[in-house]
């Protein structure tokens, strides 16, 4: 088994890893805390929600199989090289069972408060449904076969996969309505901060160990720091330039006074 050659790149490791579950974990408190404020769950995207919940569960079986399963642990080093570090921290799996938890609890949320017309898609559906339908006939594969990395590195792909789609709904929804409110941008920044976290933490290990495994033997993780990083600035754009909150109490309060100076002129 590998180990550590250099003791601050290893504990650079560990709080990289720690300060990105931190980022990752808080960003989802914030629109929770919004919702229970306004009562409402107006302005945040259901597809957005139930997409999360299938992508973070993805995520955590494949974490915490590659994290627990001995028998997954020899399947990648049989792959990879016996000298190889297991890629999956402990942070990697608390993450990810946070992340399954506070989604859920967004979901109950959407099921109690006020939501007006807003509803989950048919696409949205049909989505769920091929990716589990792929998840359960690869399973009954693997299990004729015992080819465990194969089947969690599916389940890597199929959060890869949820982690592009999740963002789209959520984004044409802001640009449809040229407004962010209802949808918290703090949740944005916080999993921002995570994903360059995350970023770093990997290249923590693999200065160490010399060698690139570490990104494309948990390809899953790489692309969910930079898909997350790429939406994540999308946001902020429509947030901070596109759709300012400012700009739009601006012209809020500026229609009476225009209103009174047609009626004056008039």
């Amino acid at each position: 088994m590998a180990s550590w050659n250099s003791v601050p790149l290893h504990v650079s490791y560990e709080v990289l890893g720690w300060f990105a579950f931190a980022c990752w974990s808080i960003s989802f408190y914030p629109q929770v805390i919004l919702n229970f404020r306004r009562k409402s769950v107006v302005g945040l995207n259901f597809d957005f929600v139930v997409l999360n919940l299938t992508k973070h569960s993805s995520y955590l079986i494949y974490n915490a199989s590659l994290y627990f399963s001995s028998a997954v642990q020899k399947q990648y080093r049989d792959k990879y090289g016996q000298k190889e570090m297991i890629p999956v921290a402990a942070n990697d799996v608390a993450f990810s069972a946070h992340a399954v938890l506070l989604t859920a609890i967004s979901l109950f949320q959407i099921a109690i408060y006020d939501r007006g017309s807003q509803k989950i898609s048919k696409i949205a559906y049909g989505i769920l449904l091929v990716a589990w339908t792929t998840a359960a006939v690869c399973f009954f594969v693997a299990l004729h076969n015992h080819h465990w990395l194969w089947l969690i590195s599916i389940f890597s792909g199929i959060q890869v996969c949820m982690t592009v789609i999740k963002y789209i709904p959520q984004a044409v929804m802001n640009f449809m309505r040229k407004s962010t409110e209802g949808w918290s941008i703090v949740n944005i920044l916080l999993d921002f901060s995570g994903s360059i976290a995350n970023y770093a933490q990997m290249s923590m290990q693999s200065i160490d160990q010399h060698s690139w495994v570490n990104f494309y033997g948990n390809i899953g993780k790489l692309l969910l720091s930079l898909v997350s990083l790429f939406f994540d600035i999308l946001f902020m754009c429509q947030h901070y330039l596109l759709y300012p909150t400012k700009k739009r109490k601006l012209e809020a309060s500026s229609e009476p006074d225009n209103a009174k100076s047609s009626e004056t002129i008039v």
